[in-house]
Formats: C-alpha cells, sequence, structure tokens
C-alpha cells in the first residue's frame, strides 16, 4: 500500500514497515535557513570591511570571526551583508545561517543542513546534526567544498560546546552575539567588537531613512537627533519609524526624548509597526541579557548595579564610586530575590562581589569595564541607562538616584590630588543631577551639591563655583524661599566663592546683609551666624579694610568667647585671624605673639598630632619672618615640610604649600637660586597634582619669575610673567586681583628693562579691563603675588591664607581647604 508520506507500506496490517524514498543531496552551491532582509538604507561600516579583509588574511586557513557587541549596534546585519556577499560573489557552495539563540536551536540548524545537503535522516536530527558536522571537516581525495556556517545570536557561549565548526581549508565561521567570554576566542578565532554608528554614518543613515519618506530635516537637527540616541543603529532606525509614523519633526521628537514624562517605550514604534523584520524595541532589547547577567555568579547583583550605573555618566564611572560604602549597602539590599539563599536577609556584598557584578554586566555587553583605567572603569550607554530608570517605580528612582549621590560623595577624596580624577567625578554627579530631577532634594537637597562648588572652586575655577552656588541658590529660592535654611545656606558658600573669585567687597556686602538674615531666623548666638560674622570680617579685610577687619574680629571674638567657650576651636581659630589682620596693619611682633598663644592653646586643647597645629605652625613661622627671624622662620618652614611629608605625604596641598613657604624664606633670605630651584620643583609637581591653571600652580609660575629677576635675567622674567598674564586672564579673568597684580609684575619689569611704550601699553591694558569689570578693589599691588609665603590654608600669605572663611552652615573649625 501507499503511505500518507509517499513511501510504501510492507508488511502485516499489524505490523508495518514503512520505507521512505531514498533522499538525493542537494546540488551545490545551496543555502540552509535565511539570511534576514537587508535593513533600509543600511550604511556600510568599516567594521564589515575588518571582517572581510581578516578573511581574505586568512588565506585557506579557516578563520572563526566573532562579532561582539551591545544589542542594537547592528551585529546581524553586518553578518547578514557579509554572508549575502560571499553568495552574491560565488565565494561559497555551501552556506548555513542558523539562530543561535539556544542549544536546541544550533542542533536544529545543523540538522537542517544535515538532512538537505547530505540527505540525512530527518528522523534522527542528532544524528543529521552530527554527520554535517562531521561532513564538515576536510577528507582527502574528496571534492573541497568552501563552506559558510553565521551562528547568529549565540546567547550562551557554553550552548557551543561541542557544536563548533570545525577547522578546514576552505570553511568560514562567523558568530554573532552580546558575550564577552574568553571561551569565544581563541583556537583560530576572532573577537570583531562591533560599536555604534560614526556621527556622520548615523547622521547619513537617518537622512537616507527620511528621504525615503519625501522627509527632509534640517542637519543640525538630524546630527541632534543621532547624538541624543547615542548613535545606536538600532535606536536610529526605531526613532526615525516613530516620527515618520506620527508626523512629528526631528525637533519635536528631540523634545519628547529629553522630557522626563515618557518612557523610551513610549517614543519607539509598537512591535507590530518596527522596521526591517525587527521583533523588539530598543527599550526591550538588553531586558533578557539582564536577566542573563544577574544569573552569573555573584548571582542576583548585576541587575541592581545596572540600576545605580544607570543615574551616573555613560561616559566613564570610577571604579571607586561604584565600590564604596553606599553602592555597597544597596547592592546587598536590592539583589535579585533568590540570591540570598532563600533567607530573605540581605547578604553582605563586598568590593570584590562589585567588581564581578561588573564582569557579568561585561560579559553581556551591557556595559564596557576596563578595570585598568579606574578613572573611567565603567561605561554605559545612554539609552541602557534610560531604559534601565524607566523600569523603575518613583520610591526607586528616588532612592536610587540619592544612593547614586551618596556613592559619589563617598568616594570624592578630600584633596583633589588627581585633577583627572576630579573631572571625572564632576562630570558624574552633572550627568546625575540631570537624571535625578527634583530626587537630590528630598526630602532635603543633597550634599553632592556643595561638593561639586567645591571641586570646581579648588580646581582654579572660583568663577565657575560662583555660577554653581548661584544657580542653586536661585533655584532654593524658587522651591523654599528667601529664608529658608538651605536657601541661606548656599548664599554663606556663594558669597565665599565670590570673595575668592575676586569680588571682596561684592561678598562682604552679601554677608553682612546674611548674617542679619541668619540673626532673624535662628538667633544671635547660632553658630552658622558666628561663622558667617567671621567670613564678612575675613572678606572686609581682603577688600581693603584690614582695620574694619580687626574691629569685627574683637567683636566676634568676644561673643563667640561667651557663646562658645574659650577652647572651642571656633574661637582658636578667629583668635588666628584677629592676629592676622593685626600683622597686616602693621604690628607683625604681636601677631607672632598672639600665633605663639594660640598654638600653646591648641596643643592643650586639640593634643600635638591634630592636622590644625601644622597650619597655625605655619602662621607663625610667617609672622616670625615678618618679624625680622627670617633664618628662624626657614628653620620652621624647612621642619614642617618634613612633618607634612610624614603625616599627610608628598601630593597633599599642605606639604606643597610647605615647600612654597620653605622656598619664599630662601628668596627673602637673598638666596635667589636656591629658591629658584625649589619653585621650579614645586612647579612641577603642582602642575602634575592640580594641573597647570590651577591658582596655586600659576602662583608659583609668578614666584619662580620673581626669582629670574632677582637673579638679574630682566629679559628672562618680563617674558615670564607676560605667558603668566595671558594664563591669569584667561582663568580668572583680565579684572581679578591676582591678574591686574601680575599685571603690575610685568610691567615693573618692562620699565626696568626701559620698554616704557609696552608698560604705557600694559597699563592701559589693566587700566581697561578694570573699568570694563567694575572692579571695585582699587589698584594691586606690584608684590601681591608675587610675595605669596603660603600657608597651610591655601591662600597667599600677603592675602591673610591663615585668616580662611569659616563653614557658614555651622562647623565651627577653621576651612582646612579653604
Amino acid at each position: 500500500m501507499i503511505a500518507d508520506h509517499g513511501g510504501i507500506a510492507v508488511g502485516h496490517a499489524e505490523q508495518v514497515h514503512h520505507h521512505a524514498p531514498p533522499r538525493t543531496p542537494a546540488a551545490w552551491p545551496h543555502q540552509v535557513g535565511v539570511i534576514p532582509p537587508r535593513a533600509q538604507s543600511f550604511q556600510h561600516r568599516s567594521e564589515a570591511d575588518r571582517v572581510r579583509a581578516a578573511a581574505g588574511a586568512g588565506g585557506t586557513a579557516v578563520l572563526t570571526q566573532v562579532l561582539t557587541g551591545t544589542g542594537g549596534v547592528g551585529k546581524t546585519q553586518l553578518a547578514a551583508d557579509y554572508a549575502r556577499a560571499a553568495w552574491d560573489g560565488g565565494e561559497v557552495d555551501v552556506l548555513v545561517w542558523i539562530s543561535a539563540s539556544s542549544r536546541s536551536a544550533i542542533a536544529a540548524g545543523y540538522a537542517q543542513a544535515g538532512v538537505e545537503v547530505l540527505a540525512a535522516d530527518p528522523g534522527d536530527p542528532e544524528q543529521a546534526a552530527r554527520a554535517f558536522l562531521a561532513w564538515l571537516e576536510p577528507k582527502a581525495g574528496r571534492r573541497p567544498c568552501r563552506w559558510l556556517i553565521v551562528l547568529d545570536d549565540l546567547a550562551d557561549p557554553a550552548d557551543l560546546r561541542g557544536w563548533w565548526p570545525p577547522a578546514g581549508r576552505h570553511g568560514r565561521t562567523l558568530v554573532t552575539t552580546r558575550r564577552r567570554e574568553a571561551a569565544l576566542t581563541g583556537a583560530g578565532r576572532r573577537r570583531v567588537a562591533v560599536g555604534l554608528f560614526t556621527p556622520r554614518e548615523s547622521a547619513a543613515y537617518v537622512t537616507a531613512v527620511l528621504a525615503s519618506h519625501d522627509r527632509d530635516e534640517p542637519a543640525d537637527q538630524i546630527s541632534g537627533l543621532a547624538a541624543d540616541l547615542g548613535h545606536l543603529p538600532l535606536a536610529l532606525a526605531q526613532a526615525a519609524a516613530y516620527l515618520i509614523d506620527a508626523d512629528l519633526t526631528c525637533a519635536s521628537y528631540r523634545e519628547l526624548l529629553a522630557g522626563r514624562i515618557r518612557r523610551l517605550a513610549d517614543l519607539l514604534p509598537e512591535s507590530g509597526a518596527l522596521p526591517d523584520d525587527q521583533t523588539a524595541t530598543v527599550a526591550a532589547t538588553w531586558s533578557l541579557s539582564v536577566e542573563r547577567a544577574d544569573r552569573v555568579r555573584p548571582s542576583g547583583l548585576a541587575r541592581p548595579m545596572l540600576q545605580l550605573g544607570a543615574f551616573l555618566g555613560p561616559n566613564g564611572i570610577p571604579a571607586s564610586v561604584l565600590t564604596a560604602g553606599p553602592a555597597l549597602a544597596h547592592l546587598g539590599e536590592h539583589r535579585t530575590a533568590a540570591a540570598d539563599g532563600g533567607t530573605g536577609e540581605p547578604a553582605a556584598v563586598s568590593a570584590e562581589d562589585a567588581g564581578l557584578a561588573l564582569r557579568a554586566l561585561h560579559r553581556l555587553s551591557l556595559i564596557d569595564h576596563t578595570p585598568q583605567d579606574p578613572r573611567q572603569a565603567v561605561r554605559v550607554h545612554q539609552l541602557i541607562q534610560r531604559a534601565t530608570r524607566d523600569t523603575l517605580a518613583p520610591d526607586q528612582f528616588d532612592r536610587i538616584a540619592r544612593t547614586a549621590a551618596d556613592a559619589l560623595v563617598s568616594a570624592w577624596p578630600a584633596t583633589e590630588a588627581d585633577a583627572a580624577l576630579a573631572q571625572t567625578l564632576r562630570s558624574n554627579a552633572e550627568a546625575l543631577t540631570a537624571y535625578a530631577g527634583d530626587a537630590l532634594h528630598r526630602p532635603d537637597a543633597h550634599r553632592l551639591h556643595q561638593r561639586v562648588g567645591e571641586s570646581l572652586g579648588n580646581s582654579g575655577r572660583p568663577g565657575a563655583a560662583v555660577l554653581h552656588f548661584q544657580r542653586l541658590a536661585d533655584g532654593a529660592a524658587r522651591r523654599l524661599g528667601s529664608g529658608h535654611p538651605e536657601t541661606l545656606a548656599l548664599r554663606a558658600h556663594l558669597a565665599d566663592w565670590r570673595g575668592k573669585a575676586g569680588d571682596a567687597a561684592g561678598a562682604a556686602a552679601e554677608l553682612e546683609e546674611l548674617a542679619d538674615a541668619l540673626g532673624r531666623a535662628f538667633g544671635t548666638d547660632h553658630p552658622g551666624v558666628l561663622a558667617t560674622r567671621h567670613n564678612h570680617a575675613y572678606l572686609l579685610g581682603e577688600a581693603g579694610d584690614a582695620a574694619g577687619a580687626v574691629a569685627a574680629m574683637e567683636h566676634l571674638l568676644r561673643d563667640e568667647t561667651r557663646v562658645l567657650g574659650p577652647d572651642h576651636p571656633g574661637v582658636l581659630a578667629t583668635r588666628e585671624s584677629l592676629a592676622s589682620w593685626r600683622g597686616k596693619l602693621g604690628d607683625a611682633a604681636g601677631a607672632r605673639a598672639a600665633f605663639e598663644a594660640v598654638l600653646e592653646d591648641q596643643l592643650r586643647v586639640l593634643g600635638p598630632d591634630h592636622p590644625r597645629l601644622l597650619i597655625t605652625r605655619g602662621n607663625l613661622a610667617y609672622w616670625q619672618g615678618r618679624s625680622g627671624d627670617t633664618a628662624g622662620a626657614a628653620t620652621v618652614f624647612a621642619a614642617l615640610v618634613e612633618d607634612n611629608l610624614r603625616v599627610l605625604g608628598p601630593d597633599h596641598l599642605d606639604t606643597l604649600t610647605a615647600r612654597n613657604n620653605l622656598a619664599m624664606c630662601r628668596r627673602e633670605a637673598g638666596d635667589a637660586a636656591g629658591a629658584a630651584t625649589a619653585f621650579t620643583e614645586l612647579l612641577a609637581d603642582r602642575a602634575r597634582v592640580l594641573g597647570p591653571d590651577h591658582p596655586d600652580t600659576l602662583v608659583t609660575h609668578n614666584n619662580l619669575a620673581l626669582c629670574r629677576l632677582d637673579e638679574g635675567d630682566t629679559a628672562g622674567a618680563a617674558t615670564a610673567f607676560a605667558a603668566l598674564l595671558e594664563d591669569y586672564g584667561r582663568v580668572l579673568g583680565p579684572a581679578h586681583p591676582d591678574t591686574r597684580a601680575v599685571r603690575d609684575n610685568l610691567a615693573s619689569c618692562r620699565r626696568e628693562a626701559g620698554d616704557a611704550a609696552a608698560d604705557t601699553a600694559e597699563e592701559a591694558a589693566g587700566d581697561a579691563a578694570g573699568v570694563a569689570a567694575g572692579d571695585a578693589n582699587g589698584d594691586a599691588t606690584g608684590d601681591a603675588v608675587a610675595d605669596t609665603a603660603e600657608v597651610a590654608a591655601g591662600g597667599t600669605a600677603e592675602d591673610a591664607p591663615e585668616n580662611t572663611p569659616r563653614d557658614a552652615a555651622g562647623d565651627a573649625e577653621q576651612s582646612s581647604d579653604s
């Protein structure tokens, strides 16, 4: 009888044997599986050239290439382009395209190839698959077959164990995957990283897609859209489809994308309207990868780590932030369910565990993790960040945003010896602030805002710190009112940096008003009021009113002693400031005696190992020199350098300042050559630690130029001052007192050299700069920057560095990083 499948059935009715007709192997060339269609407006990319060139470089040896990259970068399209070109060009006899989403799918693909190419029995797929792999092995005397196997979207490297195509003279293998495990490379396999579109490729792609729908958009809007989407090919395709279907312009779509009201998924086509036969939106592309990463040991940490990274800078997160205490606590608290061994209790997470979680995310191409670059160890694509944040409930969103801020503050070094790290931390804080919205102001303003402003100012950009605190103060006044404690505290920081930026008079006036406002709100004896009065007195002196500063400090000292007691650190700090301003009024010996008395009390109250004593000893040495004992001051400064090296280390700012003071003593003692050598060595270290534009670095340039002048090299000093004047003008502005002082130093050099014309022009430029800026500080003296015997508080002795402002928020101890 005839069987229903076309074969012949033989035997008794109760026992029938089926004999299928013999199958015929497919003729070459033959393709198994379907190559995905070419995407609309497909862009040729450099990665395609690399794959093709590597295949050519392989000669007759087999070359297995593994295309890796995050979801949405276009790995499948690159593989399809390569396969289609090989097929159309007659380069292969057998082409097999397999969807490698699972081990069973891989085996099924090989089995289908065995059935079609070898006429293997379809009833035994395992045997058919094994037979096909064996057939790929080169065999003597058999007609060679040029084959290409494409394993697309490999989900797990373990799925290919035992299923890798063999090495052969005429075979090629191409794998696409998001995974980056070591198992995918080696043994003749080459990894090819597939990245994002270049800006030019992005713009060309979007332009072509829109043109195919008779749409024409401004080039700058297209480039802006590409940048907003991080040049991710899949995102560009889906965004273009959405704005075409919704009849939006690029500009209006970008406005929607920039807002926080809509999720990313809401700004992409629905699944039925995706372009190019795509099956998932970009927002859903990474969900499976996150699930897989979360199962990698230590299990349950990848997702909360990615959630934390989603709030930080996409272009580089320091390793120290993601392994800081708040980050580890977050990982332990939010470890994925069931990863705690079923106890329900959060397990302690170590820095090593956090590092392994980062590696798991890296292996799934959800982040780029480069531990060898600790400043920017982690990079996360901005759309992965957006999609991750979109999954969070409102309370989760706010909590993780503040945790990210906690981690940044925790990782931020008290002394920013690494300028590059400080810049990266500020960039991360800027990104977090943009992402978090009001979360960093609920229930109160996060400490991160203040830390960023301090970092800006301490990096040598006091003007930027002023703008930062001005924005914060204005925002607080709008949200909370002008009399709210947060607003008042921000006004105090604003005034502090306004003074450091050169507007001492304006800052003093602001602090006088602020002290009255604080007194009305909290009472005149509140520590914040006392600290504000201290800072007001300090800035009076900075503005040129040393007598007013002394009077204000004397009044403050009486009130502080009554309220806080004579041994309070704030009282001791005010005694130091009062001594300094009395010295500036001409009583150097009295200032020295006052500092000796303060030092004795600090030893008794704070103990001999307190860092504040190093600062006070420096101030005492300074006034010791000013009172005529230059040699004794030099001896004290030399001892201070050694003590700072031992206690704080060679790159601490106070150590560098102590070295400056010692060099200045040498100069004042007449050893210009020794001072020049010391300043040259200090300049190299300050430029390395603080950066070339930090005010302390610029001051060292100035002091070195003065040493040249002392040695008789007037022309060399003039050249140095001219270059320095450009730097000061660029960094601090033309009307800053330090800029004016350097301009006066240059004019003095030129007068000494007989260059009257240049001297006159320089003075005219200085006058114009002062008038244009509305400078109310008066003329700077020629030595205001030059004769800088800095003390450990971080300023210059001519400008009373020992007189640094106090924290108006109520911290009575004198700030050591002002």
